[in-house]
């Protein structure tokens, strides 16, 4: 075996990790939707994320205090890395997150948003491998196919109308799956140096933070609605943020990045029952066949060829 490789038993626990993690953010999806009823995207990401964070450093501290683990490293060095690898991701989390949440927002009535929703983000499945470029990998001929493919399933689920019945929370949440993709490339760079813990508790700080402060100048928001929306923001930011992208985190040290986003890319399918279930969202069918064609490229873009090794020449 490649000693690059990921070996099959750690591909598949991380695969698991990875399944429980897309569970809860496909639910997330019928939250979010629900939500953005009620307050505005940049200040339901704030308080998101700073519950996850806070959520997230109370774990810290047991941590420590029940095995002497330090929140933060010791080693100078360590703790750099961990804190610019902190802001990266947190700065491309704040405009993924707050990209999805306005995306959400912007769908009119009537719009199986949650559905929609699911499946153009998930489209990160296939920017990842196409990001991956610029890092010096080549493009497999699963991913060239899956891109025509893709397209036409994004046709049929935005465009089989026109172009007047394309909605402008497509296009955020086209953006959002692209930001996501850059995400878990950075992941994919540091998982291997920094906690994941401590990493993805920095993240949402960030997150929140950056959040926070553009609110503050472009929102309104009133204190009464908070207790409509503290049921979400409790799920969103201790589920959804805290517990899930540590999953991820956590998820992608053991499964290679392909592998993780295919994983990850079946949230598509949870959002999409789980709008039908609570929000009794409907597609219609030429949304549904342009889902499938969607989540087909998906995975079509996570195929990988084994090359037959030449036969040793015996001397």
């Amino acid at each position: 075996m490649n000693k690059n490789e990921t070996p099959h038993y750690q591909n598949g626990k991380g695969c698991l990790i990875l399944g429980f993690a897309s569970v809860i953010w496909g639910l997330a999806f019928v939250v979010q939707t629900d939500a953005a009823k009620s307050i505005p995207p940049l200040t339901f990401n704030c308080l998101r994320s700073l519950i996850a964070s806070l959520f997230l450093l109370v774990l810290l501290l047991v941590r420590r205090t029940r095995k002497g683990t330090p929140v933060l490293p010791r080693d100078q060095k360590s703790r750099r890395t961990l804190l610019l690898a902190g802001g990266i991701c947190g700065f491309l989390l704040s405009l993924t997150v707050n990209l999805q949440q306005l995306g959400l927002a912007l769908y009119p009535d009537g719009v199986a948003a949650a559905a929609r929703g699911g499946f153009l983000t998930a489209l990160y499945v296939i920017f990842v491998p196409l990001l991956a470029v610029l890092f010096g990998k080549r493009i497999s001929l699963p991913v060239l196919l899956a891109v025509p493919l893709a397209a036409g399933g994004i046709y049929l689920l935005c465009l089989s109308k026109g172009f007047s019945h394309i909605y402008l929370g497509d296009v955020m949440l086209l953006l959002c799956a692209l930001g996501f993709s850059m995400h878990i490339l950075v992941i994919d760079r540091v998982r291997d140096s920094v906690d994941s813990a401590a990493l993805s508790m920095l993240q949402f700080l960030v997150c929140g933070v950056l959040s926070g402060a553009v609110a503050l100048f472009t929102e309104d928001f009133a204190l009464s609605a908070l207790t409509r929306v503290l049921p979400a923001l409790l799920y969103m930011g201790v589920l959804s943020s805290g517990v899930a992208y540590t999953l991820q985190i956590v998820g992608q040290k053991y499964a290679e990045p392909t592998l993780a986003s295919i994983v990850m890319s079946l949230e598509s399918v949870f959002a999409a029952l789980g709008g039908w279930i609570f929000l009794e969202d409907a597609l219609t069918p030429r949304e549904l066949i342009g889902c499938t064609l969607v989540f087909l490229a998906i995975l079509l873009a996570q195929l990988r060829f084994k090359r037959r090794r030449s036969p040793e020449k015996k001397f």
